[in-house]
């Protein structure tokens, strides 16, 4: 082996580390989302306002950061795919996820979200037209059935699919689409300019619904509801989603996604702590399930040839 290929790879290698780490940190910040949207929207706030509201005051802090540090505006089609981003993560997956908590727990709504890490790489390959084993779809399929046959089974009978597990699964489909197209285009403006710019396109619409939420329902929180909301605001629309996409934009993509198959795990146990939910034998045999199914997807995604030319890219 030569120097030059020895320092290649020990190159790859501290980048592949710290891409994980990027991605651990955001995993972590997200992990607490679903408990403390629960805790904002039964108890005072509106979920429209809550899915709407944090996007609007991520923005300002996005404006503020995108003006202070002089970042060039996007071009082009750059725009279309940031609405994109910002239909899937910024208003998508928040507002169908405030409005199912409000009737599902938390524990229940973390089970059918294990299924997005599948789903995020089931978009990515579409997205960028990688070739997969059969296997891929084959377990991708599998999970989707478990993740839906587990929502409709409650109490150990089955009463169908409830409203709420419908917001859900269009939740996971959203922040598919804009984790993975995200992750692209955090290569080329950079991560945290990538979620900023997603917020600011956002606010025309995402305002004038949290006004609209206000105007219908005034508040009447307390204050660990607007404490919960702070951190939706701050931590989860924003600050997770600098740790994200930079993970995801280091890469490799296929190995960095894989961190997020802890996220429902982390969010069962904060919901304990936090909600005091008991972690009953159907979630966790349910949540095992999906992030089975998940983890063999997600690991299955890309053929020998393709994973190892992202490796070494």
């Amino acid at each position: 082996m030569t120097q030059h290929s020895s320092a290649t790879r020990t190159g790859v290698g501290l980048l592949s580390r710290a891409g994980l780490l990027w991605g651990v940190a955001g995993v972590t910040a997200f992990s607490f989302t679903v408990p403390l949207t629960r805790v904002a929207v039964t108890a005072g706030l509106s979920p429209l306002f809550v899915g709407c509201g944090r996007a609007v005051v991520a923005a300002a802090l996005a404006a503020v950061a995108l003006a202070a540090t002089g970042q060039r505006l996007p071009r082009g089609r750059q725009w279309i795919r940031l609405a994109v981003i910002a239909a899937g993560v910024v208003v998508g997956f928040p507002v169908l996820t405030s409005y199912a908590l409000t009737t599902a727990s938390a524990g229940h709504s973390a089970v059918v979200i294990a299924l997005l890490p599948a789903a995020t790489a089931a978009t990515a390959v579409v997205r960028e037209r990688q070739p997969v084993r059969p296997m891929f779809w084959l377990v991708a399929a599998v999970g989707a059935v478990v993740a839906v046959g587990f929502a409709a089974l409650q109490g150990g009978q089955l009463i169908g699919l409830q409203w709420s597990d419908l917001l859900l699964l269009g939740a996971v489909l959203a922040a598919a689409v804009g984790y993975a197209e995200g992750g692209l285009m955090a290569r080329e403006l950079g991560a945290w300019q990538t979620v900023s710019w997603a917020l600011v396109v956002s606010v025309p619409v995402t305002g004038a619904l949290a006004g609209f939420a206000w105007w219908q329902q005034p508040s009447s929180a307390g204050v660990s509801e607007w404490a919960a909301f702070a951190y939706l605001s701050v931590v989860s629309m924003y600050l997770g989603f600098f740790a994200w996409y930079r993970g995801l934009a280091i890469g490799p993509m296929s190995s960095v996604s894989q961190i997020q198959l802890i996220q429902p795990l982390l969010t069962m146990c904060w919901a304990a702590m936090i909600l005091r939910e008991g972690l009953t034998l159907p979630v966790v045999v349910g949540g095992a399930a999906v992030i089975v199914c998940a983890t063999v997807a997600v690991r299955t995604r890309m053929s020998p040839s393709v994973r190892q030319e992202e490796l070494s890219s």
